[in-house]
């Protein structure tokens, strides 16, 4: 590589480390040279390269061990914003591997909280399931939902280690209308648990509610995604 002016120098550093990637010389999980390494093959000062390496780090593009080394990071997957998609679909077409552990799966009394996002009645029966979902054996998603049992029937029988609720309730339970409210959060003590992060990980959170074909509320779902290995996203047309 020969670093040309005027562009900074750490940017021409960012841009042969992109081209690395991109090229493929450098696929995911790779570890790339130290900051040394790479000071002396560009003849430039370790204080740049450290710039670019920690930029790049910051944009997900690199992830950086402390003690270990620096290595590229795998893309991240999107949720589709404007449509159900399933979280094993993403994953996989990320070039992931999908599994799920479920932590609860019971019919239980409605909440008055609950039984408002689902139009119900105080005390009425809801289906209700919490999955984590993982991408080779790594949690990237917790899925809190509730079922209206009118909509789904079975929805306690299925076995949510072989499909996921989105899928199966795909399959079963027509449409009418889903609406989709994204916020930022801090994880809860709970969250922290399951997804095995740090209480500073900053999540995304999708709620999703769905109306079946009568207009029924069918669902009503909280899905966590770990902000540093997920990502929403959509395209439309206005």
């Amino acid at each position: 590589m020969i670093l040309k002016a005027p562009k900074a120098l750490y940017e021409q550093v960012k841009d042969h480390i992109i081209d690395n990637i991109k090229s493929g010389k450098w696929a995911a999980d790779t570890r790339i040279p130290s900051e040394n390494q790479l000071a002396k093959e560009l003849s430039i000062s370790r204080m740049t390269v450290n710039r670019a390496l920690r930029e790049l780090s910051d944009a997900g593009h690199l992830l950086r061990i402390q003690g270990v080394g620096t290595y590229v990071a795998r893309p991240k997957p999107m949720t589709a914003l404007f449509e159900i998609t399933s979280i094993d679909e993403e994953i996989k077409k990320s070039g992931g591997v999908h599994s799920s552990v479920v932590h609860l799966l019971q019919n239980e009394k409605a909440n008055p909280e609950t039984a408002s996002a689902m139009h119900i009645m105080p005390g009425e029966s809801v289906y209700h399931s919490i999955v984590v979902h993982k991408n080779r054996k790594t949690p990237v998603m917790l899925e809190d939902r509730y079922v209206n049992p009118l909509s789904a029937p079975d929805y306690l029988k299925q076995d949510f280690t072989t499909i996921t609720p989105s899928n199966y309730l795909m399959n079963v339970t027509p449409l009418r209308d889903v609406e989709h409210i994204v916020e930022a959060v801090l994880p809860e003590a709970r969250v922290i648990k399951l997804l095995k992060i740090s209480s500073a990980e900053p999540c995304l959170v999708l709620h999703r509610t769905t109306w079946d074909e009568i207009g029924r509320v069918a669902t009503h779902s909280k899905m966590i995604y770990p902000g540093s290995v997920y990502r929403l996203g959509g395209k439309f047309k206005p």
